[in-house]
């Protein structure tokens, strides 16, 4: 089986009540196509990155009463776990894709990563391209784009992940629930990959941090 993109239906999971309703739905319809998606990413994320990655599936296992507002696949270099490492992700939200590499709190050297960040945000300009949004905080919808934050406005969001210890950094994209390249699972996957292709060369800068 390979993916063939996301439907209504997927995006639908996330107006389901309840928790167990909400996990079933996303266990069913969800967690399948991230297998297939991430068995094609992780080959191709191995080898940009010259060294072995890991596909993991967001579990929601601490929660108990609220079900989960999105979901998603995340590929790391370490079989046990993702989120003290940078990675890179696929996910879902009610109305929208987001493609990330994702530098969240739980890393032990994010503050040298900023600091590395810092000093070569001019670089990062260059390998970012304006159209790509920034968030702060994987928890939440909003992302600001590249172009509109401007140097000024990625030199504050790097101080804020440098110096605030919930602060996160995540850069990617966002592709709306109604965009018709969701609907093609070649098309999709070919952009997840020129996504990640792009952003290889910051996951590096950080990667070297370790």
């Amino acid at each position: 089986m390979s993916f063939t993109g996301f439907s209504q239906s997927d995006f639908d999971t996330f107006q389901i009540e309840g928790l167990e309703a909400r996990m079933e739905a996303i266990e069913n319809r969800i967690r399948p196509k991230f297998r297939e998606i991430g068995e094609l990413l992780t080959s191709d994320l191995s080898a940009l990155a010259g060294n072995e990655m890991y596909l993991h599936i967001a579990k929601h296992a601490r929660r108990t009463v609220n079900p989960p507002k999105d979901t998603w696949l995340a590929i790391a270099n370490n079989k046990r776990g993702y989120k003290q490492h940078p990675h890179f992700q696929v996910g879902l939200f009610d109305d929208h894709v987001f493609i990330w590499l994702a530098f969240i709190y739980e890393l032990p050297n994010k503050t040298d990563i900023a600091k590395t960040f810092l000093k070569k945000i001019n670089q990062i300009q260059t390998i970012v391209p304006e159209n790509y949004v920034i968030s702060q905080d994987h928890m939440k919808k909003e992302a600001i784009s590249v172009q509109e934050l401007g140097k000024k406005g990625l030199k504050q969001s790097l101080e804020r992940f440098r110096d605030i210890k919930k602060a996160e950094f995540l850069v990617g994209r966002h592709i709306s629930s109604d965009d018709p390249i969701l609907k093609n699972g070649s098309v999709f996957l070919d952009e997840v990959k020129e996504t990640f292709t792009k952003l290889m060369p910051l996951y590096k800068l950080a990667y070297n941090q370790k």
